[in-house]
């Protein structure tokens, strides 16, 4: 084996890899067997985080980065003048073991660039990933990239030795990926979505007659939006999501803001990336829709197309909203109370919890863990004071926005004290 060339394939391909944010690796369970090699129950792919705060699989890398499209906003573009480079199928297997041996990672997330053709390519991932389970009797989390225009027979095999299975949506509206990748269709990675939901629901039913039935895709599936470069709002970006949650039960939807990463007439020029921030506002958004009861349409519209950049969307849905409040906490149900502002889910629990035994006030409410300097302007419990008064919801907004700020300032002066006692911030 040429380990210098390895090494040098492993530079180019793991750095391709980067852009794409889609590594979860939760929900699966399969165990060790045969004393195999490896489990992804609990853990899964180890990750890191990079400066921006993107989660990183420790192996994490392309089959290839030759690509016959040309998609403005894709690093592997064919137009890009770039080092090129390729894995053959026992080398990612090679790797893999290897690294899995050297305690490096707990399994492989595998995406590649689209040579000769979506089927020839999505046949070396499966061959990497077969070899895997069959011949080296891996058991660790395997996370593969479904390519779009893959015919159904590939996507069904492939989610006999993949954990979780995932097809970029890549631009969220038909129009942008039409703009920006002409030679790809949207139902190109619909078809795939479709395909691997219907046989996670076969494979499901039939296990729960013939026990030994194999598991398929235990881990579901996942898909990523690239935001930003084709100028849609955050309510067409949500409202797609939310589509695609519902009509593919999809496990997860991720948000990757635009990265420039070269020229282009149709691209936001060089310099202006999509900031952090958005990213975390959409996130929080899907947060919501997943696990809090929101209806899309309650927190975004034609008449409030973009979320709110200096609050959260909860909080922002609540200020609209303020004829629904105030919420007493010893009365309301679990749906309402998730929807105040500064109360999370385990929050939540806590309270339906010990409400049981007595009414609650304000002490026990911040001994249970809620956000008061934003909770205490949208509930009441068994004290009379009640903050929001006859204040707007500009002034609410405002007050919010200064405790915070108030908050963050003595923060930072305690870590400025503890490390540095002779010069204290002046705030």
């Amino acid at each position: 084996m040429n380990y210098e060339r390895i090494k040098e394939k492993l530079n180019i391909l793991a750095d391709a890899a980067k852009y794409d944010v889609s590594c979860a690796s939760s929900g699966s369970k399969r165990t060790n067997k045969n004393k195999g090699l490896g489990n992804s129950s609990g853990m899964g792919i180890c990750h890191s985080y990079t400066e921006d705060g993107r989660c990183v699989s420790l192996l994490k890398i392309l089959l290839t980065n030759y690509c016959i499209f040309d998609c403005a906003y894709c690093v592997t573009r064919k137009s890009n003048d770039i080092p090129r480079a390729a894995f053959k199928v026992q080398e990612v297997v090679d790797l893999t073991i290897a690294f899995y041996r050297r305690n490096y990672i707990e399994g492989l997330f595998l995406s590649s660039g689209i040579f000769k053709n979506a089927d020839y390519t999505m046949e070396r991932l499966i061959a990497v990933a077969k070899k895997l389970r069959k011949e080296e009797n891996f058991n660790g989390y395997i996370h593969l990239k479904s390519i779009p225009g893959a015919s159904d027979a590939l996507m069904r095999e492939a989610g006999l030795y993949a954990d979780r299975l995932s097809v970029n949506i890549e631009i969220p509206s038909v129009e942008g990926l039409k703009l920006l990748a002409p030679d790809k269709k949207r139902n190109d990675f619909l078809r795939p979505m479709e395909k691997v939901k219907n046989e996670i629901i076969q494979y499901r039913s039939e296990r729960k007659i013939i026990k030994n039935t194999p598991v398929y895709a235990p881990a579901g599936q996942s898909t990523q939006m690239i935001i930003g470069a084709a100028g849609e709002t955050d309510a067409e970006i949500m409202y797609n999501s939310a589509y695609l949650y519902k009509k593919y039960n999809l496990k997860r939807v991720y948000y990757s803001g635009y990265i420039p990463i070269s020229y282009d007439a149709r691209l936001p020029s060089i310099g202006t990336n999509v900031p952090l921030l958005r990213e975390n506002r959409l996130y929080q958004t899907d947060w919501l829709l997943r696990f809090y009861g929101f209806d899309i349409r309650e927190l975004l519209s034609k008449e409030h197309p973009n979320l709110d950049s200096d609050i959260d969307p909860k909080l922002s849905w609540a200020l609209r909203n303020l004829a629904l409040f105030p919420v007493d906490i010893n009365k309301a149900d679990r749906g309402m109370i998730a929807r105040v502002p500064g109360i999370g889910l385990k929050s939540v629990h806590k309270i339906l919890q010990a409400r049981r035994f007595r009414r609650l006030h304000w002490d026990h409410l911040k001994a249970l863990g809620i956000a008061a300097n934003r909770a205490k302007y949208f509930i009441v419990c068994d004290a009379p004071s009640f903050e929001t008064k006859d204040r707007t919801a500009a002034q609410i907004k405002g007050l919010i926005l200064q405790e915070s700020k108030h908050k963050f300032r003595g923060m930072l002066n305690g870590q400025l004290n503890l490390f540095d006692p002779v010069t204290p911030m002046v705030g």
